[in-house]
């Protein structure tokens, strides 16, 4: 390890601002006066051929002398002059305007403190087992790439350079569709670049409705096909959508299955990636109250107005429980005699509901609602289901906590306005609800749409995702499918044809351009059969009552999205990206499909066993949406929880809420789940609005949105996609990440180029 030396401290005895030499005024003086001999190594400061100092020029006062000796002005004051002193010239920090030309002309480099390691074999492995690694994590990149690639889910444009350089093909730049054009946002001056988006007036569900196109749908072996017109349906000529067969998957998970259990590599992986969390001790030792300063001279923003997204919340459990102890309350006093449900031939209103119960309004407590999970929750999935039952009661989960009812999801769509107005007057939280649709009828999406449009639940502050439950098996019991292909045709069919023909379901052409992609839930820790072969049966053949793997449902949901999305592009749609719940218990084999089917995901506990597919996560900078408060009641004590380690190593992490209902008590849960974690690990401002930044890019905004948020150049890497002043995450921050991971890169593709030239 080699590590630039520490920079001296500042000199003086006077209080005047002309006696005030900055740190970086001083290095300059030094190296101008040793200019005649070469500086030695990286040492800036060292002479030619020798570890020792360069002679200090007489005259300043105040050295440190000695280690302990303390220098007048704090070190926080000597970081925020160098940010504002330059050449004589005071800097002020602008918001970033768009203008990309000023990045490649004018590229800013942080002054910081670099560590690196020397020599010509620095990865600590023998050379042979580096070639095998280097070629395997190599190959697992570039699945994942073909995977995103058709799917048209996103994939880091550095992984993307790296490819093309190992494979000898072009870059693949950015499409210049309409996404990409809104790169920099109109205007000249700062006024025409706000932090905050233009508020949204008027009908949010006024759209444009495309004609229809004329295209005809088949779906075979649970995978949709589309085809131009009837002559080509009739002769099985379908359009030819870029899709990843069922034999290829089986093929690729296999492989990177292979590769998990490989010795070398995981000992190479497990290497790598302590050596990134000691790197990050050694930068944050080095380069904390650097960081701090950068934070400090940036006016008018901290983590309390920075944007922040809440990646991973279910809609269903959006609130705390005294705001539904409240709702409650409240809806018995204005709306007791409405009728809510139907027991037998009878309609309940609301009030003989409670009094079936034996209750009134009075009686109601936080502690008789017990929806809070407890210490009977742990590992216990069932019992944590139950919670989401008011007073054990499933009926008053279907009136309050339902889209699908009596009074048409009135009372839910009630609580969400509620939960809307608390963002309005937050600003700076943003929400990804998650809805369900079952995939039990063809008219779900229907009314789910007709659900959210009627009662106009719609907020600037929430985008939606939609979660698909994996209970075939129930529904098969109860006889409400024949087999799995029945579920995929409820959950795609409508889509298809919604994207297809617009005024065939007016509703939910509406509702979806405010739906940014799809979950898949459960519980993971069920048994299963984890690795199934090119012999499993088809959608349409699977019709006993055994549920099918976790893979199974990831791969036929992915495939779908894949054809639907390549339809929705082509028309000029937005498209889905696909963001599951994942590595929370159960197989590491629900890792690898994810890894190669989805661009990001929520929890990612068990990534902390599987060295090397925590390192893969690491190198494509895949999403993790990680909730420590969840997880501590339902699967891992939050101080095992390994939140802390992927900070250190880099892992583009988030965190969220999952269900505020069962996990939080106040108004503000995903300020509760930075703080608790904040004061747990000791985290500091820098770290909570990395964790604040990694949400926005996780989260499914648009991109003007996200331009608005972050900066208009956010897509682009390292220091130059990031707005200080926006984001309020130090450039020297973002250097460090990029920097490293780019190093880490180089490693891997460096040692398979050289190898391929060989050959």
């Amino acid at each position: 390890m080699a590590a630039r030396s520490v920079m001296p401290s500042r000199p003086n005895d006077g209080d005047s601002d002309d006696e005030e030499i900055s740190v970086l005024e001083q290095n300059r003086k030094i190296s101008t006066q040793a200019s005649v001999k070469p500086e030695y190594g990286d040492r800036g400061g060292c002479r030619a051929g020798t570890d020792s100092p360069v002679e200090r020029p007489h005259g300043l006062g105040n050295e440190l002398s000695a280690p302990y000796e303390v220098p007048k002005f704090p070190i926080e004051q000597i970081e925020s002059k160098l940010l504002q002193v330059k050449d004589g010239k005071e800097i002020v920090k602008e918001p970033d305007l768009g203008t990309v030309a000023d990045i490649e002309d004018e590229f800013y480099v942080p002054h910081f403190q670099r560590i690196s390691a020397t020599g010509d074999d620095i990865t600590g492995v023998p050379i042979e087992d580096l070639t095998s690694a280097s070629g395997m994590l190599v190959k697992a990149l570039s699945i994942r790439q073909k995977y995103m690639r058709f799917s048209k889910q996103d994939f880091p444009q550095f992984c993307d350079r790296f490819l093309s350089a190992y494979d000898g093909t072009p870059v693949t730049k950015e499409d210049s569709g309409p996404e990409s054009a809104k790169a920099t946002i109109a205007g000249e001056k700062k006024k025409a670049h706000p932090i905050n988006p233009p508020k949204m007036t008027g009908d949010p569900w006024k759209c444009d409705f495309p004609p229809d196109c004329g295209y005809k749908l088949k779906l075979e072996k649970g995978v949709y096909s589309v085809y131009k017109n009837e002559a080509d349906h009739a002769a099985n000529k379908a359009i030819s959508y870029d899709v990843v067969d069922l034999e290829t998957f089986v093929t690729d998970m296999q492989m990177i299955c292979a590769m998990i259990s490989d010795g070398p590599l995981k000992s190479f992986c497990f290497q790598r990636l302590s050596y990134l969390q000691s790197k990050y001790k050694l930068h944050n030792l080095l380069n904390e109250i650097r960081e701090l300063a950068e934070q400090k001279a940036v006016s008018h923003r901290d983590f309390y107005n920075v944007r922040k997204v809440d990646t991973h919340i279910h809609a269903a459990a959006c609130m705390n429980q005294k705001h539904l102890l409240r709702f409650i309350k409240k809806s018995l006093k204005t709306d007791g005699d409405v009728g809510v449900c139907k027991v037998g031939n009878k309609i309940m209103t609301l009030k003989e509901v409670f009094e079936s119960m034996n209750l009134t309004p009075y009686d109601l407590t936080i502690d008789m609602l017990d929806c809070h999970a407890d210490r009977n929750t742990f590992h216990r999935f069932d019992k944590f289901n139950a919670k989401y039952n008011p007073i054990g009661e499933s009926r008053l989960r279907e009136i309050f906590m339902k889209t699908d009812n009596m009074v048409n999801g009135k009372y839910f769509a009630g609580m969400l306005k509620e939960v809307f107005l608390e963002l309005d007057d937050s600003k700076y939280t943003n929400l990804e609800l998650r809805l369900s649709v079952y995939g039990r009828s063809l008219d779900e999406w229907d009314k789910l749409a007709g659900w959210a449009v009627s009662n106009n639940v719609h907020s600037d502050h929430n985008r939606w995702l939609i979660q698909v439950p994996r209970l075939y098996d129930i529904y098969r019991v109860h006889n409400s499918v024949d087999n799995f292909q029945d579920i995929i045709k409820c959950l795609f069919q409508p889509l298809f044809e919604a994207t297809i023909d617009p005024s065939s379901h007016p509703d939910l052409h509406r509702f979806l351009q405010y739906v940014t992609g799809f979950d898949s839930v459960d519980d993971e820790s069920k048994p299963e059969n984890a690795m199934f072969d090119i012999d499993v049966p088809t959608p349409d053949e699977w019709s006993w009552h055994e549920n099918p793997p976790y893979s199974y449902y990831l791969y036929y949901t992915y495939v779908n999205i894949t054809v639907l999305n390549q339809l929705r592009a082509e028309r000029g749609l937005n498209t889905f990206v696909f963001r599951p719940h994942c590595g929370e218990a159960g197989p590491i084999q629900h890792l690898v499909s994810s890894f190669m089917m989805c661009e990001s995901i929520s929890h990612g506990l068990l990534l902390r066993k599987a060295p090397v597919i925590q390192y893969l996560y690491y190198l494509c900078q895949m999403g993790i949406a990680m909730s420590p408060l969840s997880n501590n009641s339902l699967f891992l004590d939050y101080n095992r929880s390994p939140l802390p380690d992927y900070l250190m190593r880099g892992l583009n992490i988030s965190i969220s809420t999952d269900d505020p209902l069962q996990f939080h008590f106040t108004k503000e849960p995903l300020m509760e789940e930075y703080s608790i974690a904040a004061q747990v690990w000791k985290l500091s401002s820098c770290d909570m609005c990395e964790l604040a930044r990694n949400s926005v890019t996780q989260g499914g905004f648009a991109r003007e949105v996200k331009h608005y948020w972050l900066g208009p150049n956010y897509r682009r890497e390292g220091v130059a996609g990031n707005d200080i002043t926006r984001t309020n995450v130090p450039d020297i921050r973002v250097s460090y990440r990029y920097e490293t991971l780019i190093e880490e890169l180089s490693n891997i593709f460096k040692c398979v180029i050289v190898d391929k030239i060989k050959k």
